[in-house]
């Protein structure tokens, strides 16, 4: 794949606010979407099933070594942080726990804004702690673009609060507006 990516992160409430912004990108958003969700082991299979029930893009849990493609979203299982290898695979981790999560949103972010850096969208959404806040910092760092939902639309506002404290956030928007951003910038994301 030789275009750029787009991250997601999302704890408490995640399950609602990636129905949403997933059926809202429709079928044809070009760049593949790598999400962490906090989660117990074993409970990606039910996430699976949820967001391939209302997504138009093809939704999978992640697997160690996978290649990736545009028109898919891929899953962190639980249990595990899901890392960008390079531009075209992804590999799964047991390292230490990041603020208290293993899939540890910070660890995706941190990792495709290595691989990626200009060529990427780093999304945070509802949650209950901190993590993402590193993750946002170290996209627009490399020169990705940085999303935030809006905290008072968010069923838990603190990982988008943490995110907005850094500084380091681009946009601060509603659950259908970041779909509306995302589709704008897919030009830059497509492949080249």
């Amino acid at each position: 794949m030789n275009g750029g990516v787009v991250v997601v992160g999302a704890s408490a409430g995640g399950l609602s606010a990636l129905e949403i912004l997933l059926t809202e990108l429709g079928a044809n958003f070009p760049a593949p979407v790598i999400v962490t969700k906090h989660l117990a082991s074993g409970d990606e299979e039910g996430l699976c099933k949820v967001l391939s029930k209302s997504s138009p893009l093809t939704v999978n849990i992640a697997c160690d070594k996978q290649k990736v493609t545009g028109n898919h979203v891929y899953l962190a299982p639980g249990g595990y942080h899901l890392q960008i290898e390079d531009k075209e695979t992804l590999s799964l981790s047991i390292d230490e726990q990041v603020c208290h999560s293993r899939p540890s949103v910070d660890v995706l972010f941190q990792s495709a804004a290595d691989v990626f850096g200009t060529q990427m969208v780093g999304i945070l959404l509802t949650g209950a702690n901190k993590d993402g806040a590193e993750g946002i910092k170290a996209v627009k760092e490399a020169g990705g673009a940085t999303i935030v939902q809006n905290p008072e639309t968010a069923e838990v506002p603190i990982m988008p609060k943490s995110a907005i404290a850094t500084g380091c956030v681009d946009h601060v928007l509603d659950l259908s507006d970041i779909a509306i951003c995302l589709k704008a910038m897919s030009f830059n994301l497509g492949p080249k």
